[in-house]
């Protein structure tokens, strides 16, 4: 098992500091990150003004510039429709990349999502497919993708209990890695990491430590986390 890092998400500095934005500064925090001991990095690449975009020039920055921080770490972009709301538009941002990720996280639950990853298969591009109930487990294993994938995200609000209802569902054989967000984040986290899955966290997902006190930045939360796995089953 192993631990991501997400590193930015939709978040602003307002809520945190330290939250990367420009292209520059994801590149230092994956270094830090992969220095934690993080096996790969997710971010959400912004544009001029800040906002979360799927444009090439500001992906293709953001890569350029992890890749030459970081060197092989993988790196992934979200593609969801909350930066893009028009699937079509998804799906021909991810084809118009010069300097790809080397997965993308696609939501089964968003409209166009099977042409979303048609399009980044097409490009070469591996495939998170990301779960947050059972039905959306049920449908991706029914789909032509299922075992196309990198892994599959079960992703969780409500707690262990779903996460567990959606992980029964993922088809035999692909991997899956497990997180929650804000105050569920770590108790999945621990979860995950005791079922043996891989697992996630970084400031897309939550501000504190187990304990409350604010993190300091990613890299404070991925080392934690990190030991946290190296121990499953440890209270928090």
């Amino acid at each position: 098992m192993g631990v991501k890092a997400c590193l930015n998400g939709a978040r602003t500095r307002e809520e945190h500091h330290a939250v990367p934005l420009t292209a520059a500064e994801l590149a230092r925090d994956a270094l830090a990150a992969r220095r934690a001991g993080a096996f790969a990095v997710h971010v959400h690449p912004r544009d001029g003004a800040g906002a979360e975009t799927l444009d090439a020039a500001a992906c293709d920055a953001a890569l350029a510039a992890i890749r030459a921080a970081a060197g092989d770490l993988p790196v992934g972009l979200s593609t969801a429709e909350a930066i893009e709301p028009d699937p079509f538009a998804r799906a021909s941002a991810i084809g118009a990349w010069r300097n790809p990720p080397d997965f993308v996280s696609v939501n089964v639950g968003e409209v166009g999502w099977a042409g979303t990853i048609r399009a980044a298969l097409h490009a070469g591009i591996g495939v998170e497919a990301g779960l947050s109930s059972p039905a959306e487990a049920s449908e991706l294993a029914g789909s032509p993708f299922a075992h196309r994938l990198v892994r599959a995200l079960v992703e969780v609000d409500s707690g262990v209990d779903e996460a567990r209802a959606i992980a029964e569902l993922v088809p035999q054989g692909v991997a899956q890695l497990w997180h929650g967000s804000g105050v569920r984040t770590w108790e999945i986290l621990l979860a995950g990491a005791a079922a043996g899955h891989d697992v996630r966290v970084g400031l897309e997902d939550v501000l504190v430590l187990p304990g409350g006190r604010d993190a300091t930045g990613n890299a404070e939360l991925i080392e934690c986390a990190v030991a946290l796995t190296q121990q499953p089953g440890e209270p928090l």
